[in-house]
């Protein structure tokens, strides 16, 4: 019995050392991994989208809270003004979430662009939501008025064939960052007054 329970204590003590170990590890690698992921998959989108921005918007990006979460805002600046917002968003898709980055002009409530950053959808069908320049050009210019779905459920945007699913994530995931820029807005604006000029 005495074995047995200094076979426990040894065992509860290295599980505590492993577990705070892995903690710190995770601590340290957090912001590295952050700015990976914001030089690697975020940051090459969203100068995608914004190409002809005065100013490097993933350089003036900036935290703004949303309930018990902080979320990343890109400005871009275009002719002297801040006038459009990049927010980020997910939907479900068919393998995981659909990851994406959609841009929103603040001055006539349109869509700038969007550009899906991370997937992990079916190679060759749904995987072109991220590849297909033409199936991401469907949203530029649309007012953010009304909800985006597929022409399949009445809406304007015509799904990727082979990818009903990944292209209705999409739409989701575009209403999803359209919900946070409106409930937002005021806090951007505020932000971003005095930006550009």
């Amino acid at each position: 019995m005495g074995e047995m329970i200094k076979m426990v204590v040894v065992l509860t003590i290295l599980s505590v050392i492993s577990g705070g170990g892995l903690k710190g590890l995770e601590e340290w690698a957090k912001p590295r991994i952050e700015n990976n992921v914001m030089n690697l998959v975020k940051g090459p989108a969203i100068r995608q989208i914004l190409d002809a921005a005065d100013n490097d918007p993933v350089a003036d990006r900036f935290k703004i809270a949303d309930g018990d979460q902080e979320r990343n805002i890109f400005v871009g600046v275009f002719g002297g003004a801040a006038d459009t917002v990049v927010v980020e968003a997910s939907a479900s898709g068919y393998g995981d979430q659909v990851g994406m980055v959609v841009a929103i002009n603040m001055t006539d409530e349109t869509l700038r662009g969007m550009a899906v950053t991370t997937h992990k959808e079916t190679p060759g069908l749904g995987a072109r939501a991220k590849d297909d320049p033409s199936f991401a050009a469907q949203f530029a210019g649309k007012t953010i008025t009304s909800p985006f779905s597929i022409t399949t459920d009445g809406g304007q945007i015509s799904a990727l064939s082979g990818a009903t699913i990944t292209s209705q994530a999409v739409c989701v995931g575009v209403n999803n960052a359209i919900e946070t820029y409106n409930r937002l807005k005021p806090k951007l604006e505020e932000q971003i007054k005095g930006m550009g000029k």
